[in-house]
């Protein structure tokens, strides 16, 4: 049962306009991340004597609050700007094979192709995940058990993929690999999945999306393993343990903070702390159930007017993505009618996605309505 008062609160902060159902590009800002941003920007601005000095509190603020999410110490989690970043710190800080499926979102598949251009220590194995046309591009944890190899040292997956909404099984990859290191990019679950987060080793995922605060905003977390796994290779004078080694060059230290380059963006780290807390008050598994619950009447709606929908049906294989899959030839159609009616959506590689939140107006329905009536 949802405590009434908070999670009348949450549900009151999406302010977007009527026919949003983009969340999977760009999660438009809650108000209470505007409003910190709005807060902390005033106090940079101003410059008041003495009110500088707060920014540097946003960083371990932020990493209580990637902790409470994700289950993670909050020693063990580092700011990073973006998703992408935090993946090529783990990436080059790899030495062995990696397997990973070129169909994850470019993210996942560069950062390993990269290190292994750069450093010739980490090697990425290609996970065929073809499967049949309703299960290509999904990972399971079967296939990555038969494509494991000996010197296979950490698998990479996306939590939720882009281009099928299909939602990955960490515990059963986890299950498959043994002591292997595990990497999730989590950007398109985080913070509207329950994901079984404990099952990883690294967690890289940013905040513009499901938790609506703002692009700049990231983090990575590391489990103990990984730290003693990894290296450190992009390091900076941050992430030695002092404060401000003048007059030297020493190691990085051997934790989490090790990854970071320089001082986080203290603006950044506030908006994300923000959006997090918000999350906290209501929990990440009430805010699935709404996104579940959401997500099925675009189901519905689909199946109304007859338009194939190619992610899972199965609420447990997915989160809020809704992937629809028209014919060929009238995939120009249903794009032009959505936008006649309003509707936001993304349409890439034959497809039209729709990703929707906790809150689904009534006038968001009647306008998608509308548009596969047109259709």
């Amino acid at each position: 049962m949802r405590p009434a008062a908070p999670w009348d609160a949450y549900l009151n902060g999406f302010t977007e306009d009527p026919g949003y159902l983009d969340y999977g590009r760009i999660g438009p800002l809650s108000l209470a991340v505007a409003a910190e941003a709005l807060g902390q920007t005033d106090v940079l601005t101003r410059a008041r004597f003495g009110s500088l000095d707060h920014f540097g509190e946003h960083d371990p603020r932020m990493r209580r609050a990637v902790a409470a999410v994700t289950g993670f110490r909050d020693d063990q989690v580092v700011a990073q700007p973006n998703t992408s970043m935090g993946l090529m710190h783990a990436m080059f800080g790899l030495t062995g094979d990696v397997l990973l499926s070129p169909a994850d979102f470019p993210s996942v598949p560069f950062a390993a192709a990269r290190a292994a251009e750069a450093l010739h220590v980490a090697v990425p194995l290609w996970l065929d995940s073809s499967g049949t046309s309703d299960t290509a591009g999904q990972v399971t944890p079967g296939q990555v058990r038969d494509q494991l190899t000996d010197s296979t040292v950490a698998v990479a997956v996306s939590l939720v993929d882009s281009r099928t909404g299909f939602r990955v099984d960490l515990d059963g990859i986890r299950q498959v690999i043994g002591d292997r290191l595990l990497i999730v990019d989590a950007i398109q679950g985080f913070g509207v999945v329950d994901a079984a987060y404990g099952a990883a080793d690294v967690i890289a995922s940013g905040g513009q999306k499901w938790a609506r605060s703002g692009w700049g905003t990231g983090f990575l977390a590391l489990s103990d393993r990984a730290v003693d796994r990894l290296t450190p290779v992009m390091s900076g004078f941050t992430g030695t343990g002092q404060t401000e080694p003048w007059d030297d060059v020493p190691p990085p230290v051997r934790a989490a903070s090790a990854f970071a380059v320089s001082n986080g963006d203290g603006l950044a780290q506030a908006r994300f702390a923000a959006g997090l807390e918000e999350i906290a008050t209501v929990g990440v598994a009430a805010i699935e159930a709404a996104v579940a619950a959401n997500a099925d009447r675009l189901i519905d709606l689909a199946d109304e007017f007859g338009i194939p929908v190619r992610s899972p049906r199965d609420a447990r294989e997915r989160a809020g993505l809704v992937v629809l899959e028209p014919a060929a030839e009238r995939l120009t159609a249903l794009g032009a009618a959505l936008h006649n009616h309003g509707v936001t959506a993304t349409s890439r590689g034959g497809t039209v996605r729709l990703s929707t939140h906790a809150r689904l107006s009534e006038e968001t329905v009647d306008m998608l309505r509308a548009a596969f009536a047109a259709y």
